[in-house]
């Protein structure tokens, strides 16, 4: 049963899943030979070389001698703890957080194992510096920092050749991408090519935080360039000197990397969308979410950490989701994210249409308070958040007239819950909970001084990047952190064991519930909704878990599951009823057809078969297909 399933993840040209063709034998032809049982080991100093077999001083004796290594290293051996305390003394000493940025990423360049050792151990101090605020700065300045490629650079001047780039990458077995077009990099804007720093972070947190494999990941970046002039004028700059390519030019170059990748990747490869501006985030993520296994961290990962800390605040707040007013500052990807994630969570647990529950929220944008009076002039994303309402020029009218319990600033804009909206939203709750998400640190809407200040101690608080902790009148406030890290590393992990094949909606609410459900009352003593970050390779581990299983729930895994296996194991019952076999194990059953019925199921059926509790196998001479009863 096993090597039938394998032959189906194969497919002929690898589409239909998985990575089985390690060495390209399916794609050798007489013009390009492959030699399938040559396989290059490093050893000696070309082993010092190669960052992801490494370990510097750590190699014992055995080691040494073994790969030609005498000689060519100081005669100390170094334990992995000790190299890792040294490490760690040193970074110390750097004041400068870019500094410490670029000794991280020179270190995962040259001693890959000591690189994720170091973030496994230290994540709460060396979160920061990978990820958000400091990548933001790293990214700003990626041409004058860029030592070593990190990942593929796919320029619109490659158009006709993305296969070809994509197969020059070395390891083969990829289970994750990360890709960007660099155009709106946290709220930074346009950094065209330098936006290559944000799918390396987030790749090294995959690793870190979900136990993916750092050779099962592959950043990438599509420059199309970029319309930041400073960028173009700056000699440094690494990407395309052109200005962003758009409409159909852009269409067609992103279609063929999608093509690219399920063809040279299969069915299952995960493809994280990271970065692009709204016009294109959200028509990327409807064109493809039916086709490919793609997620947008940006629009459903931030809706997704951010109903957790919802749901987990309940508890401070009191009364269900349905119970209180969601108003946002930003309407833009990450905003209606959330929005639309809120109002499905809310219908869920109501039984009420999901129309009806977007009136509870309501969204702030650069023209005042979306309402149905501007339905003509909003952008397609936005109109379901267009409600019955007097126009509210700013913020805090909208506030004054909406009363909202809960304030969500997705702005990309610092400084923008001002003294006196957080006063206005403590006079009208007693916990106002007020979430200012924008990063990096600097796009803030507030601090969490700030939030605890004017709200006299009243509020419940959380930022999307992390601030110190606070004491007002005798009390230490702790601020959480609505970090996307919570999310994406353990839900990229329960996709690729389950191997889906694409992403519901389920799979999110799920992760949410899973992510409240590690908040204690310890936790909340200290007014915190989201647990802390030394804990997280744990979390990750339960929400991978809760979203594997409700990809089994939802017929979207095509990995076995430890039920199906169990049948599988089980005595047969065969019964045949018109030329066609069925075999039976417990829950499981099987229909074998002749095969002069194989030219009607193909293997576009196979796929389609995936969307219900079905599992497809092909034989040599029949189909069989599976289903749990």
């Amino acid at each position: 049963m096993g090597s039938a399933l394998d032959e189906t993840t194969k497919g002929s040209n690898g589409v239909a899943g998985g990575t089985q063709d390690i060495y390209g034998q399916d794609s050798a032809t007489q013009d390009q030979l492959v030699t399938p049982w040559t396989f290059s080991v490093a050893s000696g100093y070309s082993l010092l070389r190669d960052p992801h077999y490494n370990k510097g001083l750590a190699f014992t004796e055995k080691e040494r001698d073994a790969h030609y290594l005498r000689g060519l290293l100081p005669p100390v051996v170094l334990s992995q703890e000790l190299q890792e305390k040294k490490f760690m003394m040193n970074l110390r000493q750097y004041e400068v957080p870019l500094q410490k940025y670029v000794a991280m990423i020179d270190l995962q360049e040259r001693n890959e194992k000591l690189f994720y050792k170091l973030l496994i151990d230290h994540v709460e101090e060396l979160l920061p510096l990978v990820y958000t605020p400091t990548v933001g700065e790293a990214c700003q300045k990626y041409g004058s920092v860029f030592r070593r490629p990190q990942g593929l650079f796919i320029s619109i001047k490659d158009k006709g050749k993305i296969l070809e780039i994509l197969k020059n990458w070395p390891e083969k077995n990829v289970q994750v991408i990360v890709v960007t077009d660099g155009e709106r990099i946290l709220g930074l804007g346009d950094l065209g090519c330098q936006g290559m720093g944000i799918p390396v972070g987030k790749l090294s947190l995959y690793t870190a935080l979900g136990g993916v494999r750092p050779s099962a990941c592959l950043p990438i970046t599509l420059d199309v360039g970029t319309n930041n002039q400073r960028l173009l004028d700056d000699e440094f700059y690494i990407g395309l000197r052109q200005k962003r390519a758009t409409g159909q030019e852009y269409a067609e170059f992103v279609h063929e990397f999608m093509s690219a990748v399920k063809q040279n990747y299969g069915e299952k490869i995960l493809i994280q969308f990271e970065d692009f501006a709204n016009h294109n985030a959200f028509e990327l993520l409807e064109k493809y979410r039916t086709t490919h296994l793609v997620f947008n961290d940006d629009i459903q990962g931030t809706a997704s950490v951010v109903l957790a800390g919802l749901v987990a605040s309940l508890k401070l707040l009191g009364g269900t989701l349905a119970d209180h007013r969601f108003l946002f500052l930003g309407a833009g990807e990450a905003g209606t994210g959330i929005a639309e994630l809120i109002a499905l969570a809310m219908s869920k647990k109501t039984n009420a249409p999901v129309e009806e529950m977007r009136k509870k929220i309501w969204l702030v944008d650069s023209k005042g308070l979306i309402v149905s009076s501007r339905k003509d002039t909003l952008q397609s994303f936005k109109l379901p958040w267009a409600h019955e309402h007097e126009p509210a020029a700013n913020l805090l009218e909208a506030i004054q007239a909406i009363k909202p319990t809960v304030l969500i600033g997705t702005s990309g804009k610092g400084k923008t819950f001002t003294k006196e909206v957080v006063e206005a939203m403590a006079a009208i709750n007693a916990k106002p909970l007020i979430l200012a998400l924008s990063n990096p640190t600097s796009q803030s809407e507030c601090t969490a001084e700030e939030a605890y200040t004017w709200s006299q101690g009243h509020a419940i608080f959380a930022s999307g990047s992390p601030f110190d902790p606070v004491e007002y009148n005798g009390k230490t406030f702790v601020p959480g952190q609505a970090n996307n890290a919570y999310i994406f590393p353990g839900f990229g992990l329960g996709l690729i064991m389950c191997g889906a094949i694409r992403v519901h909606d389920d799979m999110l609410l799920a992760a949410s519930e899973a992510l409240a459900s590690q908040v204690t009352e310890a936790h909340y003593a200290k007014g915190l909704i989201y647990p802390p970050f030394k804990s997280i390779r744990t979390i990750s581990a339960h929400i991978a878990a809760k979203v594997a299983e409700k990809a089994y729930e939802l017929g979207l895994a095509s990995r076995l599951s430890s039920s199906l296996r169990a049948a599988c194991t089980a005595p047969f019952t065969v019964t045949t009823v018109e030329n066609v076999k069925i075999f039976g194990r417990n829950s499981l059953q099987f229909w074998i057809l002749p095969p002069n019925e194989l030219p009607v199921l193909n293997i576009s059926l196979c796929i389609l078969l995936h969307s219900l509790p079905w599992l497809v196998l092909l034989h040599s001479f029949d189909f069989a297909v599976c289903r749990v009863s």
